[in-house]
């Protein structure tokens, strides 16, 4: 009985028309509490009709895989591409890269720009480790080791 009288006062209130009146009464139970309330029914468009009548839609190819470092990379005027942000987590934090270091080289790639390390990643398997020559931001230079992530 309390249901009843909740999916009642939902209907009446104009909320029990989406999910929570179908959630609480029923699908069948709607348009029986809406007769009774004196609303009308709705009833479907002939659009709407076919479109749940008609087979599935054809499901879409995947998506292309590509390899991310999850790093934010812009040019500072000089030879690399300077970390401007790092993204945790992600490949480039999990590798140890931090703000302020500078990206020389992408495997055997040498990076002069932004863009350069852009264009390396893009090119890189998924999964794969790739060794970085860094820059550090007093100077230091090291080789990590990354592994580009995957994003679809």
């Amino acid at each position: 009985m309390s249901r009843a009288l909740v999916a009642v006062l939902l209907v009446l209130s104009g909320a029990g028309l989406g999910a929570m009146g179908t959630a609480v009464v029923g699908a069948g139970g709607i348009a029986e509490l809406k007769r009774q309330a004196g609303l009308p029914a709705a009833t479907p468009s002939a659009s709407a009709r076919s479109a749940l009548s008609a087979p599935s839609a054809a499901v879409a190819p995947p998506a292309p895989v590509a390899a991310r470092l999850g790093v934010e990379v812009a040019d500072d005027g000089r030879p690399g591409a300077l970390v401007v942000g790092v993204h945790v987590p992600g490949p480039g934090f999990s590798a140890g890269l931090v703000r302020g270091d500078v990206l020389l080289a992408f495997g055997e790639t040498r990076v002069g720009s932004a863009a350069d390390l852009a264009r390396a990643v893009a090119r890189a398997r998924p999964g794969a480790e790739v060794t970085l020559t860094v820059r550090h931001r007093g100077g230091d230079h090291q080789r990590l080791t990354v592994v580009p992530g995957i994003v679809t």
